[in-house]
C-alpha cells in the first residue's frame, strides 16, 4: 500500500495529460473527380516553428503514401507573410510555379480551456503489516508524504483545427476535414499524430491513392 498510492497518482497524471487527436468530420466535393498526385502543404500560422513542424510532418506522411509534396515554408519564407494582408496574386504566382495539383491548408479555428479539480488521494494500511507503526517519527515521515496527495486544479485544452484541400488551378474546395486535439503534449507529439490522422482520412476518402494502388 505504501508504494501503490504514489504509483497510482503518477499514472493518473500521465493519463490525464495524454494527447488525443481525432477527425470529427470530413466532406468531399461530389462534383470533383480530380486525381491528386502532388500537393503543396501550408500551415496558416505566423509561428515559424509551428508552421515548419506541421508542414514537414504532413509532407512526410503524404510522401509515405506516394504523393509528391512541397512545403510552403520552402518557397515562401516567414517574411513572405509578415504583412497584415498577404499579396494574394504573389501567393498564387508562387503556387503556380510549383505545378502541384492541389493545396492543403491547416488552420486553428478555435481553442477551448476548461479548469477541473483533481481530488487528492488518501491510502490506508493495516497496523500489523509495517514495523514503522511502533514510533511516531517513523510513522509520520514514512506515510505522510506517500499516502496523502493534495488535490489540485488542472486545465484541459482542446484545439479545433480545419484542414482544406483546394484545386491549385481553379481554387475550388475539393475536400475538408475538422479535427480536435485534447491536451496536446507538445508541438512535436501533436504534429506527428495530426499528420497521421489527416493523411489516413484522406486515403479513406479516396482523396489520395497509395503508390501500390496506382500500379
Amino acid at each position: 500500500m505504501k508504494t501503490l498510492v504514489p504509483i497510482l497518482f503518477i499514472l493518473a497524471l500521465l493519463f490525464s495529460c495524454a494527447s488525443s487527436t481525432e477527425i470529427t468530420g470530413a466532406w468531399r466535393n461530389p462534383k470533383s473527380g480530380k486525381d491528386v498526385n502532388s500537393i503543396l502543404v501550408t500551415a496558416l500560422t505566423s509561428r515559424a516553428n509551428a508552421r515548419q513542424t506541421v508542414e514537414t510532418d504532413l509532407a512526410d506522411e503524404l510522401q509515405n503514401q506516394g504523393v509528391k509534396t512541397i512545403k510552403s515554408f520552402d518557397i515562401m519564407p516567414p517574411t513572405f507573410t509578415e504583412a497584415k494582408e498577404p499579396d494574394k496574386e504573389a501567393l498564387l504566382e508562387k503556387i503556380k510555379g510549383t505545378d502541384v495539383d492541389a493545396i492543403l491548408t491547416v488552420a486553428l479555428i478555435n481553442k477551448e480551456t476548461e479548469s477541473r479539480y483533481v481530488p487528492g488521494s488518501v491510502g490506508y494500511a493495516p497496523i500489523t503489516r509495517f514495523g514503522y507503526y511502533g514510533r511516531f517519527g517513523g510513522y509520520y515521515t514514512t506515510l505522510f508524504p506517500s499516502m496523502y496527495s493534495p488535490g489540485y486544479y488542472a486545465e484541459d485544452k482542446t484545439y479545433f483545427i480545419e484542414t482544406n484541400l483546394y484545386d491549385a488551378k481553379t481554387e475550388e474546395l475539393l475536400w475538408s476535414a475538422q479535427s480536435q486535439t485534447y491536451n496536446p503534449g507538445g508541438l512535436a507529439i501533436f504534429s506527428r499524430e495530426f499528420a497521421v490522422q489527416v493523411v489516413e482520412r484522406m486515403r479513406r476518402d479516396n482523396i489520395i491513392q497509395t503508390a501500390l494502388s496506382r500500379r
